[in-house]
């Protein structure tokens, strides 16, 4: 998937994605411009497209929506931030073994029932209290 622009100043390549509306922006400044200006809110639930996969581009289903049913439980763009800001988190996503965990919740018929069984495994864990510590005050 080729590197897409950032939506709001058009001259730098995005890094993050909206949690709201998808829109893909550079940086807080355009994420805080975006929210003044752009954003529009999807009616609940909050349907948001499913993460992507580094699986071939083949066997990716672009058009996969994930519905949420409680809207207060997706991540902000400050708590994204926070996140891909976490040299500790970044590093922890180096692992082979944890990208294919999350590769297999996101292409589950089941993700709850999938992400169940991988919390079970001690690195995907290890690295969901990592994220937890990072966004929570």
């Amino acid at each position: 998937m080729a590197p897409r622009k950032c939506e709001v100043c058009a001259e730098s390549q995005s890094k993050y994605k909206c949690p709201i509306c998808l829109i893909p922006y550079c940086s807080l400044i355009c994420f805080k411009k975006h929210k003044e200006i752009l954003c529009r809110k999807l009616e609940s639930p909050v349907e948001v497209k499913a993460c992507e996969s580094t699986a071939p581009a083949s066997t990716v289903d672009d058009e996969k929506p994930l519905y949420v049913e409680e809207p207060s439980e997706v991540l902000q763009g400050v708590q994204l931030e926070l996140i891909a800001s976490s040299s500790e988190i970044r590093d922890a996503m180096k692992d082979e073994k944890l990208k294919k965990l999350i590769c297999d919740i996101d292409s589950a018929m089941d993700p709850e029932k999938e992400l169940d069984k991988v919390m079970e495994v001690e690195e995907f864990r290890l690295l969901t209290e990592k994220i937890l510590s990072t966004i929570t005050p």
